[in-house]
């Protein structure tokens, strides 16, 4: 079985998986499945080498296949299908006594600051670890981590039937909260400029708005009644997603802030204050946005195939990621098959 190690400096080399015999309370897992999110395309990129040790394997959504347990390990057999919750908190410090794990201020996030998921065996916390039944689609669960973000966010947002709400930005993160919105029962429309992000928005069902070429606040507030969106959610993570995002809600709104601002933003206070708008911060997932991802898959109502823009063995990782950076495929979420050489 083979990894994908990060060097530094835009570079992977392709190694042998390691193969670690599990401790006691670890689980050993055979990779299936791990996806590239925008996380690792920063870690490519080096904005993450203070938090890693390279070389390392880096990547976090997985689905895979336990092998073995090490002692201690009764939930857990060879054989069972997992995908594991990549968040591993202290549970000592005021943010997890609060319940807050998934901000734990010394959170090891696997796949960052420990050994990832692009390899084919992968020893890792069993209490981490959700069960999946045998029949699932493992392509599909393999998106059960961003899909819990997803979940996590529009759960923050409160997101009900009754509601009307603007994603901004149609990437991997903002097309998966406009599902789980729209599985609310809630009218979503969805706003992106990427013309490939726009075409698969439409097929998905969703009205889809590019602000570079209409008027975005006149159509929320045409749809509504001159009311405005009762929940908006900024996925961009720019200063045009931050300027558009006060505009949009009714007054008494909820704004979710999705997206992870790689600086500072300017934002409108005075409308925040004057419409008395809920502001919120979403990061990361906890339990029980896991279980409903999980369900949400197994149910199989998402049009998740459409979703996958394609999957690729690892020995092609260096490839992919120069793809995505560069700008050389309209991918939506690329899946490497870490078991495949």
């Amino acid at each position: 079985m083979k990894a994908a190690y990060y060097e530094g400096n835009k570079q992977f080399s392709i190694g042998e998986s390691q193969v670690i015999p599990p401790g006691p309370g670890q689980a050993r897992i055979e990779v299936a499945y791990a996806g590239i999110c925008g996380t690792d395309v920063h870690v490519f990129l080096g904005h993450m080498d203070h938090r890693l040790t390279p070389p390392q394997v880096v990547g976090h959504e997985a689905v895979g296949i336990v092998a073995e347990v090490g002692e201690g390990v009764e939930e857990f057999k060879a054989g069972d299908r997992v995908v594991l919750r990549p968040t591993d908190a202290c549970g000592k410090c005021p943010s997890c006594e609060m319940g807050h794990i998934n901000i734990c201020p010394t959170l090891n996030f696997i796949g960052i600051t420990s050994a990832g998921a692009f390899q084919g065996s992968w020893t890792v916390p069993a209490h981490l670890l959700h069960k999946l039944p045998d029949n699932i689609n493992m392509v599909h669960a393999a998106l059960i981590e961003p899909l819990a973000v997803a979940a996590h966010d529009v759960r923050y947002g409160e997101v009900t039937a009754k509601d009307f709400c603007v994603i901004l930005g149609a990437g991997p993160i903002g097309v998966l909260e406009a599902l789980v919105c729209r599985e609310k029962g809630a009218a979503v429309v969805v706003s992106e400029v990427n013309p490939s992000r726009v075409n698969l928005a439409r097929e998905l069902g969703f009205d889809v708005v590019n602000p570079a070429e209409s008027d975005l606040v006149k159509y929320v507030f045409d749809r509504t009644g001159s009311a405005g969106a009762d929940v908006v959610f900024e996925v961009t993570g720019t200063q045009a997603g931050a300027d558009m995002m006060t505009k949009l809600p009714r007054t008494g709104g909820k704004i979710v802030i999705v997206a992870i601002f790689a600086e500072p933003m300017m934002v409108d206070l005075r409308t925040i204050l004057w419409r008395e708008y809920t502001m919120i911060g979403a990061r990361n997932y906890v339990k029980q946005d896991y279980d409903e991802a999980i369900r949400l898959v197994v149910e199989g109502n998402l049009e998740l195939d459409k979703i996958v823009s394609d999957i690729r063995p690892v020995s092609r990782i260096q490839e992919t990621f120069e793809d995505i950076v560069g700008g050389k495929a309209d991918f939506m979420k690329v899946l490497i098959a870490s078991s495949s050489d």
